[in-house]
């Protein structure tokens, strides 16, 4: 293996390794807002409302920032022909301003859409990651 296949099989694995960093984060955001989610459900008033809402906020700018890199790891495979992440459409979270249970119900639903999303990913960038050549 030359030095230049050694150096792009090398900036893969980094951007690989961020892009695992950023889904685990957002998956920890998004469990945090279940949690608040559950607890505003059973009736934990304005305070958690409020909370569910500032943690789904951060879950989504960290699931933003895990689809660009998602997609910074598929253009470095590219370059060491090894098939890509598919960043597929990353959940947008548009929770409805009123607090309504309904409303409460399908946020805890795009919830756990995302969650299951963002394992998928997890699970393919690991296993790309481990069939990545070491050097």
């Amino acid at each position: 293996m030359d030095e230049r296949m050694a150096r792009e099989i090398r900036q893969a694995r980094q951007a690989g390794i961020r892009a695992h960093n950023s889904l685990r984060q957002a998956q920890r955001k998004l469990s945090s807002a279940r949690g608040w989610g559950i607890f505003d459900l059973l009736g934990g008033g304005t305070v958690a409302s409020l909370i569910k809402h500032y943690k789904l906020n951060d879950a989504q700018a960290d699931m933003e920032r895990a689809r660009d890199d998602l997609a910074a790891f598929s253009r470095e495979l590219r370059d060491v022909d090894m098939p890509g992440v598919d960043v597929g459409p990353f959940l947008t979270f548009a929770d409805v301003f009123f607090d309504s249970f309904l409303a409460d119900l399908m946020v805890q639903s795009r919830i756990s859409d995302a969650r299951i999303q963002i394992d998928r990913a997890c699970a393919r960038v690991e296993d790309i990651l481990r069939r990545l050549p070491n050097v």
